[in-house]
């Protein structure tokens, strides 16, 4: 068995079972690929893959054990890599975060400024994507960090911290008639055609469950992932526009009137999370500390020695998270 060979079947189940694309994707060839799964299939006296002629078809009930397995002892050798690293140069290598845009767009640029100016030769990468993508790409190796409010509970081998809380706020036109109103309920919200983000994006799930618990129907009649494309259809007047009170900026967004919306809607709490057995770096733990100060090395070390998301949260109890 080699190492090179649970790659193959690692990057094949996760290229859609698309022998050609793997190949192109690890610059090889698509005959040596096929004679490497058969070679480890032949060893191991189990199909990894179910086949129909050439082509693979399903992974089977053993390969995906296997797969599974090989996907752990792929991450360890990458530890293994980082701690080598981390001795040879530990101002040099790469860091890939996945987040929403909104974090990407009004949460980390600050954060991201100061630590390029800090570590100049670590190669940063940002990818954007849905919550469920964002902590798919942590739990699979292809993003160091995950950064996102919803969807990482899905993933049990994600160790995830709480960063900071924060809040809703409603944004509307100058000339609108709440621009001017006196108590903003949900009861005045539910009579409006709203823009809000798409469900589970940015918190969006404690916005129908603050509706939902008043008996509220909400008459959401437009949404997206985008805080500035909510803002450009308010501002068209489409609706009444409900977004993260960090993703309004006085200066370009004099236009709206903000209502504070905080009273009506429970915070939200964004986390960062890293896969299980990641090996953290110095720079990378510099840019979690970075990002949330309360998150030291000793903090991180006790969240990584945790069993269970249980123990991970009681490690938090109690502590008070900055609110945006």
């Amino acid at each position: 068995m080699k190492l090179q060979q649970l790659r193959y079947i690692w990057e094949v189940a996760h290229h859609d079972l698309n022998v050609s694309a793997t190949a192109q994707s690890l610059y090889t060839s698509q005959p040596g690929i096929s004679k490497q799964i058969r070679l480890l299939e032949d060893e191991l006296g189990v199909e990894v893959f179910a086949r129909s002629g050439k082509h693979l078809t399903r992974v089977t009930p053993a390969g995906e054990r296997i797969i599974q397995t090989a996907g752990e002892i792929l991450r360890k050798c990458e530890s293994i890599k980082q701690i080598a690293q981390e001795f040879s140069n530990e101002k040099k290598g790469t860091l890939s975060i996945a987040t929403t845009h909104t974090q990407a767009r009004y949460a980390l640029p600050s954060v991201i400024k100061a630590f390029i100016k800090r570590y100049p030769d670590v190669s940063l990468h940002m990818q954007q994507g849905t919550p469920t993508q964002i902590a798919e790409m942590a739990a699979d190796g292809s993003a160091d960090f995950a950064i996102a409010t919803e969807g990482l509970e899905q993933f049990g081998d994600l160790i995830m911290m709480p960063c900071y809380r924060w809040n809703r706020c409603v944004i509307v036109p100058k000339d609108h008639p709440l621009a001017s109103v006196s108590k903003l309920t949900l009861e005045v919200l539910a009579e409006q055609p709203l823009v809000t983000y798409v469900f589970g994006f940015t918190g969006r799930s404690k916005l129908d469950e603050a509706f939902h618990r008043k008996g509220l129907q909400p008459k959401v009649v437009f949404t997206a992932a985008d805080a500035d494309v909510i803002k450009t259809y308010v501002r068209l007047g489409l609706g009444v526009g409900i977004v993260a009170r960090m993703a309004v900026d006085e200066v370009n967004d004099s236009d709206l009137v903000v209502l504070d919306a905080s009273a009506l809607f429970e915070s939200s709490i964004t986390k960062i999370g890293f896969r299980r057995g990641t090996f953290l770096r110095g720079f990378m733990c510099d840019f979690i500390e970075t990002f949330a100060p309360h998150l030291t090395r000793d903090v991180m070390a006790k969240a990584v020695q945790c069993h269970g998301r249980a123990e991970l949260e009681s490690l938090f109890t109690g502590v008070e998270l900055p609110t945006y």
